[in-house]
């Protein structure tokens, strides 16, 4: 065999065994991530299940944390991405003919806030660093809710990566379980008390999703983690927002339509936003007036 054959049979068998191994690295570093046990204690809070406390619940599980938006109208879970490269990510059913039909009060209330489920593993894709700042009332009243609603019955798939989503979570850059991403020594409040205030926009704004698409400046850019076809979010800080009126801000809100008339894309969730009621919605337009002016994609 000619010399020169020979060296393209050892470059061709070395790119072989570099990509098997770069595979299993993968595979290993992906599965590490869904498989690491957290020990984060379940801690028991307050919670009331009268009729009140429930449609406070409902409310924030609606209008506030957009839990209907991931895991459906009925709460019953669906399928949110299934993508032949990156995989199947899966909302799992949250009503008591679920998922959480055999934990404890205090374990819903740790997958809310850490992302942590029953067996220690994290959730995926749950917004946990967000709801991390549900206050004790607020949290243990999407509790009782979840408790009330009607059991469902849905087979569902598992969430399963496939090997880009694979590579992306070995390599950090998709941000798929939860528990990495909470402050698992913050100490959220008792209560927060619901008036027009700046602090209590902020508080609906970082519990409510604002934050986590919009980045910590809410100055938008595309969302880290989405697919690359998902529509960036929108630079909603003064420096984009500033001659809008109060009313203007309301009515995208609560309408999904700008002032020129154009529709906003239903990636932004105003069909719930507009359940705000209207404290909320003066405290969270009041929030966004505060913060500094950014750039678009500062995030």
């Amino acid at each position: 065999m000619p010399r020169w054959m020979r060296w393209i049979g050892y470059a061709a068998g070395t790119v072989v065994l570099l990509a098997g191994a770069g595979a299993g690295y993968v595979y290993a570093a992906s599965n590490s991530k869904a498989d690491k046990r957290y020990d984060i204690p379940a801690t028991p809070i307050a919670i009331s299940h009268d009729s009140a406390t429930i449609a406070r619940g409902q409310h924030f599980a609606t209008a506030i944390g957009k839990c209907v938006d991931c895991h459906g109208e009925d709460l019953g879970g669906k399928v949110m991405v299934d993508d032949p490269a990156l995989g199947v990510v899966v909302a799992p059913n949250l009503t008591p003919g679920g998922l959480l039909a055999g934990d404890s009060d205090a374990e819903v209330v740790r997958t809310i806030r850490h992302g942590v489920k029953r067996d220690g593993r994290s959730a995926a894709i749950m917004p946990s660093e967000e709801y991390q700042h549900f206050s004790d009332e607020d949290v243990g009243a999407i509790v009782a809710y979840l408790r009330s609603v009607p059991a469902v019955t849905r087979t569902l798939p598992a969430t399963q990566l496939r090997p880009v989503g694979r590579a992306l979570v070995a390599a950090n850059v998709l941000p798929l379980y939860t528990a990495e991403l909470v402050d698992h020594s913050a100490t959220p409040p008792a209560r927060v008390l619901p008036d027009s205030t700046v602090e209590y926009g902020k508080y609906l704004a970082s519990t409510g999703g604002c934050i986590g698409c919009h980045g910590p400046g809410l100055s938008g850019g595309p969302i880290p983690g989405m697919p690359p076809d998902t529509p960036p979010a929108a630079n909603i800080t003064p420096e984009a927002t500033g001659r809008l009126s109060d009313a203007e801000l309301e009515r995208m809100l609560r309408e999904g339509t700008r002032p020129d008339g154009s529709t906003i894309n239903p990636m932004m969730p105003w069909r719930y936003t507009a359940l705000m009621n209207d404290l909320e919605m003066r405290a969270t337009i009041k929030y966004l007036r505060s913060v500094p002016g950014k750039p678009y994609g500062n995030r």
